[in-house]
């Protein structure tokens, strides 16, 4: 009998080797870090947490840091802080928070809640939630709101807001509100959650869920429009929630919400897909599919929250807007009031940042993980 020849063997072990190591579990993305803007020591925040999304099944979300006082930004700094966690943040990355000690970060089809040391950004617990999506707190408490069902799926009934308790960390109490609901918002005593229904279209949801958090009971819903998304709250004690539409006839539009009545007060025909309210303005950008179209139509706008009327200035002034492709995520520094903006770009490939000045120009951008979306600042 004839014998193997050794090169042979020797090349076929080394193809099994090659071949077994790609099948392992996708690589976590290296930590990296680089000067954006000169030192700043003085600065009253410390920073801000920038959640990427990463696009669905490529486990590719990310977190990243710009450190205010050093001006300098590091990405996926999850990763370095938790090298034991072989996979990394997870799948879509969706919503975070700094409370107290602790970051907060929505990983939504990883189904889990991470809570983070804020300082450090290392793992302390993760609390499983299906198909969990955004998060809130009041006095001790945070809540989160889930579909339940798996991503997609049309049959999905009741989503649920779950209450987790800051020491224990653990869920305390579940109350069922409509389908698929989205971003929250506390008022008082009320916590009000939209309710969207979009796995299910075109039989959209069209309420906003309102909670007693002292009983944690559903006491009502208020009729607003189809298809639900963003929930925040003035200083004045309303709430600003947009309507997404159904991207064909029903166009985008903003509500204003009378949290004491719990009735719609007041509606802006403007397409709005994300804002910020930062003292009485209103930050607000729209990227709206249309499917009729085949393309996104994108705006910037700013709104008087305390009269409530569209302002005749703009927080992109310098014709920066013309670069983001896809305006994915805002926010304002309650101090500088300088404000950001994500871009998503194709979803793919690395996004951007950008920081404009109050007067509406470009300070730096820096790029940063696959769909950045989401963002805390630490003290």
């Amino acid at each position: 009998m004839k014998k193997p020849n050794s090169l042979f063997i020797c090349i076929l072990i080394a193809f099994c080797i090659v071949f077994s190591s790609c099948r392992k579990d996708p690589s976590v993305i290296p930590s990296q870090e680089e000067l954006v803007f000169p030192p700043n020591p003085s600065s009253t925040l410390k920073g801000m947490f920038i959640l990427n999304e990463g696009n669905m099944n490529m486990n590719k979300a990310s977190l990243d840091l710009i450190d205010f006082r050093t001006g300098k930004y590091q990405r996926n700094i999850y990763n370095q802080a938790n090298p034991e966690v072989t996979r990394g943040l997870g799948d879509v990355g969706n919503d975070i928070l700094v409370y107290g000690s602790k970051l907060y970060v929505i990983v939504n089809v990883s189904n889990k809640l991470e809570v983070l040391d804020a300082k450090t950004a290392k793992r302390i617990k993760q609390i499983d939630i299906v198909n969990c999506r955004y998060i809130t707190f009041s006095e001790g408490k945070v809540y989160v709101s889930a579909y339940l069902g798996k991503v997609g799926d049309a049959s999905a009934t009741q989503g649920i807001v779950a209450q987790i308790d800051t020491t224990s960390l653990t869920i305390e109490k579940k109350v069922n509100v409509g389908r698929q609901p989205e971003e929250m918002a506390i008022v008082g005593r009320k916590l009000f959650v939209a309710n969207s229904g979009g796995y299910s279209p075109p039989d959209y949801e069209r309420t906003l869920s309102v909670i007693d958090l002292v009983s944690f009971k559903e006491i009502k819903r208020i009729d607003v429009a189809i298809n639900l998304n963003r929930v925040k709250a003035d200083r004045y004690g309303d709430l600003y929630v947009t309507s997404r539409g159904d991207y064909y006839d029903t166009p985008s539009k903003l509500f204003v919400i009378d949290t004491q009545k719990d009735a719609v007060k007041k509606v802006f025909d403007i397409a709005a897909s994300n804002l910020w309210i930062d003292d009485d303005i209103a930050y607000l950008y729209a990227s709206t599919w249309s499917y009729p179209l085949q393309k996104n139509t994108i705006s910037y706008t700013m709104i008087n929250v305390k009269d409530e009327t569209v302002m005749d200035r703009k927080f992109i002034n310098d014709g920066t807007e013309k670069e983001i492709l896809v305006p994915y995520g805002i926010n304002v520094n309650p101090y500088t009031k300088e404000v950001y903006v994500s871009d998503a770009r194709d979803y793919v490939t690395p996004g951007k940042l950008y920081c404009f000045d109050p007067a509406g120009n470009k300070k730096w951008s820096v790029t940063t993980g696959d769909i950045p979306a989401h963002f805390a600042f630490i003290n």
